[in-house]
């Protein structure tokens, strides 16, 4: 095992050469990055994933200056260069004078409101910063090195080995963080893709498109200084194979990004503005293979921050559901069709009990009519609101309102090819026509589970719930009333009729079967 040193226990700010207010030390799957007032420090982490070795402390040097005179192609004037890291009596230096145990690559603090990532979450991106980039970017790839040696990183075999390798890498991931239908629609699409279109793989490298380019062209690697300059950092230097290629692929990756925050049209902007200034029109044809390509590596580092036991836990809980995210969205490149299930039945018949069950075995998104409800009307799903039956907030006027919105969440889930679970009652018909109306054009089938109980059962778990943390406010008094109102479903196929009062282990076989996600 390689030695690692736990730098955000072992330096504080007496380890620094100057006096600094702000200290914070993140890590990554292979850094550690120490922000203070006016640098930021990058220290790489003792590891080899394969496709990276910093084992030693000469590779970890050389990858750091490896990382600076990269780096100094776009953006010269934030990389300082590469500092030694020493050891005396009183602990770790940085910058420091003796015999270096570490080293680590100094940077200048960019504007934390220029972040794109910031930007990205506060809704503050526009045309604008798009077109920043593409102006950047544009003469960035016409003067990047290529050649026979870059060349050959566009070729159908390397190509072949990045995807086969990130592939194998997910392997044990699968249930986890993307189902095996998806692992194996994703797998089949890309060998497919690279068999029938090497005629356009080779025109790429014919038409000069192989270049040296950055290789993590994404969000958290840009910074605006008040639209006046953009800086695009953090490339790739520890494995040319992940930073030479098509620069349609770094153009799809940052293309990917916006599509995961919701921003389709920006991103389709970004690339069109690109191609009308570029000429590079051939793009189109590698764009969505490259987009489920880069999707599939970040749901792959995502995993590997998940499965590294040093990082905080609430960090690889985010860093999971952020793999589930990109392993959908790949899955969506590749053309994949997400599938609905609609978890159904009345108040206390365990349909909420179940689905949770069911996705804690299988990642997908899950939509609630109790908290939808409480979202429209602008309450916490927690607190409770004990009505009249189709009273006050469950009025037939917010019911509809309900549904509608339900649908329109499910419609925006598959578009970025997420599985969904539905929970509602759908005890009215016309729901359920509604929601099979609206996925027919996507030729997506909803699959019904009805959830029933005997009265005793329910009564029983009604009065369970009360006690506990929950968004439903039914009664046993609501339950006996949607009873008397409710229309089962007519439909002979895609539904499977439950009574929720067997085993828990029965129940979710014969759900799992049914559903085969």
């Amino acid at each position: 095992m390689f030695e690692h040193i736990s730098w955000d226990k072992e330096l504080s700010l007496s380890s620094l050469p100057f006096e600094t207010k702000t200290f914070q030390i993140l890590q990554t799957h292979i850094s550690y990055v120490l922000i203070t007032d006016e640098f930021v420090y990058k220290i790489k982490k003792p590891v080899n994933f394969g496709f990276l070795d910093f084992t030693t402390l000469e590779k970890r040097k050389f990858y750091c200056e490896r990382e600076v005179e990269l780096n100094r192609r776009l953006c010269g004037d934030l990389y300082i260069g590469v500092v030694p890291i020493t050891k005396t009596n009183g602990g770790y230096q940085v910058e420091g004078k003796g015999e270096p145990v570490e080293y680590a690559v100094k940077m200048k603090r960019l504007p934390e409101e220029g972040m794109m990532k910031s930007l990205l979450e506060e809704r503050l991106l526009t045309k604008k910063h798009m077109d920043l980039i593409v102006d950047t970017l544009v003469p960035f790839y016409k003067t990047a090195e290529t050649g026979d040696k870059i060349n050959y990183y566009g070729s159908i075999e390397v190509i072949t080995f990045n995807t086969e390798e990130n592939f194998e890498q997910t392997k044990s991931f699968i249930g986890k963080a993307l189902t095996q239908r998806k692992y194996d629609y994703i797998v089949n699409y890309t060998r497919n893709f690279i068999k029938e279109k090497k005629e356009v793989f080779q025109k790429r490298i014919e038409g000069g498109f192989i270049r040296d380019g950055h290789g993590d062209l994404y969000s958290a690697n840009i910074c605006f200084d008040n639209l006046k300059r953009v800086y695009i950092f953090d490339c790739i230097e520890f494995n040319d194979r992940f930073r030479c290629g098509d620069c349609a692929q770094d153009l799809a990756f940052l293309a990917m990004d916006l599509d995961f925050h919701r921003l389709k049209e920006l991103s389709s902007y970004f690339i069109e503005e690109y191609v009308k200034k570029s000429g590079d029109s051939g793009l189109y044809e590698v764009l969505n293979f490259y987009k489920c390509y880069r999707a599939y590596v970040r749901g792959k580092i995502g995993c590997f921050t998940y499965a590294d036991e040093r990082v905080p836990e609430e960090e690889r809980r985010k860093a999971l559901y952020a793999a589930q995210r990109y392993f959908d969205l790949a899955f969506s490149y590749a053309g994949g069709k997400p599938k609905i299930a609609v978890f159904m039945g009345l108040s206390g018949t365990g349909k909420t009990f179940l689905a949770n069950k069911f996705l804690s075995k299988y990642p997908a998104c899950y939509l609630s009519s109790d908290i939808e409800r409480k979202k429209l009307i602008g309450i916490s799903p927690e607190e409770h609101r004990f009505e009249e039956f189709e009273k006050g907030i469950y009025s037939p006027e917010v019911t509809e309102k309900t549904y509608k919105r339900l649908i329109e969440r499910t419609l925006e889930e598959i578009s970025f090819g997420r599985d969904v679970v539905l929970d509602a009652t759908f005890r009215e018909e016309r729901y359920r026509e509604e929601l099979i109306k609206a996925l027919k054009p996507l030729k997506i089938e909803p699959l019904f589970i009805l959830c029933t109980a005997p009265d005793h059962v329910v009564k029983e778990r009604i009065e369970k719930r009360h006690k506990e943390r929950s968004a439903s406010d039914a009664l046993f008094e609501t339950y006996l009333h949607q009873k008397k109102k409710f229309v089962p479903p007519k439909m002979d196929q895609n539904l499977l009729v439950l009574d929720t009062s067997q085993s828990l282990e029965i129940l979710l076989q014969q759900i799992e079967k049914f559903l085969n996600f």
